[in-house]
């Protein structure tokens, strides 16, 4: 069968054109038309006219640029508008809850993290939580152009629909957790959720430690462990959103068992109840006990800085096999993995010089992330304001003037 180019129509060319130009001034910030036309490619007349379009929509604003002293008039400025387009975010963490409502270019406007208990607890308990914290969030601000809603949670989670298959460090199995949380919310906009890790490794490529690298793996410590990849650029999930499981990587044939059912699991060596545990503390006691170990081990106590080698040795183990298979340039270290990076930063480093291709380890570092224990959240943002980033012409057509122009 001959296989024939496709031809792009003219509609078609203009929604990818407004598209380059909102996800530019999105992740970049304010932009000169120069600037624009230089990082799009596209000539200063179409800039000019689209532009003019998000103006009308009050999508973004332009200004005056300074003088710079050289001949000619400058470039305006193009800024987004972060009352423009607004979401709401939620991070399902195992010890706490958290909330935020984040503008376009984004701007948090507000943020609140409420610690929880650890301890399995209800889908309906956590969705009655996080109500309440959006009401909270939502009533003390005057941002009202809300167009998404976005969900970091830690499980494994079909994006299609919300439905989270597996989350074993919440107890949680086979939740409709969409529904529930659309229920709750009596949300009029699109909910869209996805595991928490695959997140933090948006935010922190688009915010955070990793600007400017395109192939990253992120990794997020907390009670389990949970991966995130990016492959030139764009998010490696896999068929259904399941990808990324890393925690889950069986290590240790004699290892303990894992709450997904399995034995010997990465997290089981590398979690914060293993770190616990070989530090002589309590297990569950979540970050005040991790806190404690940090500072047992500033304070030289062999058994601390022991209990974060094992850790470390462990960490390596499995990060040799990743950065075989994915080869990235960057490996973002989150939540207690960025918390103890300084600690077990050497014996890291020594199994991946023992482990891992060389050609492979000659290219990648190994980072803490920026964001911290918020890079789920404002990945969760991020998975909000994709449909409009994607697509804006869609959200420019039924704005007026931007509709009659845009059909001229």
């Amino acid at each position: 069968m001959r296989l024939y180019a496709v031809g792009q129509r003219s509609e078609t060319v203009r929604r990818a054109n407004l598209s380059a130009i909102l996800r530019e001034l999105h992740t970049g910030g304010p932009r000169s038309r120069s600037e624009l036309v230089a990082r799009t490619g596209l000539t200063r007349s179409a800039i000019r006219g689209l532009i003019g379009e998000f103006v009308a929509a009050d999508l973004v604003s332009e200004e005056r640029a300074a003088p710079l002293g050289g001949p000619g008039r400058p470039s305006p400025l193009v800024r987004p508008n972060p009352e423009g387009a607004v979401v709401l975010a939620f991070d399902i963490a195992v010890d706490s809850l958290a909330v935020a409502l984040v503008g376009l270019g984004g701007e948090v406007f507000d943020m609140v993290r409420v610690q929880r208990p650890r301890g399995h607890s209800s889908v309906a308990e956590v969705v009655d939580q996080l109500a309440e914290q959006a009401a909270v969030v939502r009533a003390r601000s005057r941002h009202d152009a809300l167009i998404g809603i976005g969900v970091a949670v830690a499980g494994v989670v079909r994006r299609s629909d919300g439905f989270v298959a597996m989350a074993p460090n919440l107890g949680w199995r086979d939740v409709p957790l969409g529904a529930a949380l659309a229920r709750a919310l009596e949300a009029t906009v699109p909910i869209w959720i996805a595991n928490e890790a695959d997140l933090g490794a948006v935010a922190e490529l688009r915010r955070g430690a990793a600007i400017g690298a395109d192939d990253i793996l992120y990794l997020s410590g907390e009670v389990g462990v949970g991966g995130g990849l990016i492959v030139d650029g764009r998010p490696l999930t896999g068929v259904a959103g399941f990808g990324g499981e890393v925690g889950h990587i069986p290590v240790n044939p004699d290892g303990a068992a894992c709450q997904c059912g399995s034995v010997g699991c990465w997290e089981t060596e590398v979690g914060e109840e293993a770190l616990l545990r070989l530090a002589g503390h309590q297990p569950g006691g979540g970050w005040g006990e991790v806190d404690a170990v940090l500072e047992e081990a500033r304070a030289g106590s062999t058994i601390a800085l022991g209990a974060l080698e094992e850790v470390g040795r462990w960490l390596g183990i499995g990060l040799a096999g990743l950065v075989n298979i994915f080869n990235p340039r960057l490996v973002v270290l989150g939540g207690l993995f960025g918390r103890i990076q300084p600690f077990v930063g050497s014996a890291l480093a020594a199994e991946l010089d023992r482990r891992t291709l060389p050609a492979s380890r000659a290219l990648v570092r190994v980072v803490p992330a920026r964001l911290g224990v918020d890079a789920p959240l404002l990945g969760a943002a991020e998975l909000a304001f994709e449909p409009l980033l994607a697509d804006p012409a869609a959200w420019l057509r039924p704005r007026g003037a931007v509709a009659e122009r845009a059909s001229a």
